[in-house]
């Protein structure tokens, strides 16, 4: 598999989270508060360079990947994700500038489980939902391990890894962002490259 084809094959794991992700949403009410971008502003999410690899080809197909990497490389350490556009002063609240190519981590955030050692699934969520909608997620608690479907954190990861492993090893966002971007740069290079040779 190419770089590329790797790429289609995240965008399809991600279409099947996303219709699991909208089923449970639905069923527990528990969706992301509107303009809350408290987990965006965390500089110490971790990712990985696989589940950013879309993001990093549409900013390529859209001119914007070069100048998207000289941002990175500037940022000074603990800034909040690049995609990232805060709206406050305090930059909790704001919004994704890449919604459609956002990778696993934020769309798994408030839509999915772990399971704890002892097997029970446990809700991936924060503390602003736990605080905003407190029925809602009581309920889910209680009804994930009862009737209410919900995807599973570590199977999706799973699912990344057999497209590649090496490229699920996790980093800060911000630093898996930028190895997808470079990846794809040179891949992209060595592409044209190779179209000049058959020319």
């Amino acid at each position: 598999m190419n770089l590329a084809e790797k790429s289609l094959a995240t965008l399809n794991v991600f279409g099947e989270l996303e219709a699991e992700t909208k089923q449970f949403v639905s069923e527990s009410g528990l969706g992301c508060v509107a303009g809350c971008g408290f987990c965006c502003a965390n500089p110490k999410v971790p990712a990985s360079p696989l589940e950013f690899l879309p993001l990093a080809f549409d900013l390529y197909e859209k001119g914007l990947a070069e100048s998207t990497l000289t941002t990175l490389e500037k940022l000074e350490e603990g800034a909040s994700c690049v995609m990232y556009r805060s709206q406050s002063e305090d930059g909790k609240k704001g919004f994704c500038g890449s919604h459609p190519t956002r990778g696993m981590i934020c769309r798994l955030f408030a839509a999915s489980a772990r399971r704890t050692k002892y097997g029970k699934k446990d809700l991936i969520i924060c503390k602003i939902l736990k605080e905003e909608k407190p029925a809602e997620y009581n309920l889910a608690s209680d009804r994930i391990n009862k009737d209410m479907d919900i995807p599973l954190a570590t199977a999706f990861y799973s699912r990344l890894e057999e497209i590649d492993q090496a490229l699920c090893q996790q980093f800060t966002i911000n630093s898996a962002i930028a190895f997808a971007l470079e990846l794809v740069l040179r891949y992209k290079f060595y592409e044209g490259q190779e179209a000049d040779v058959i020319a």
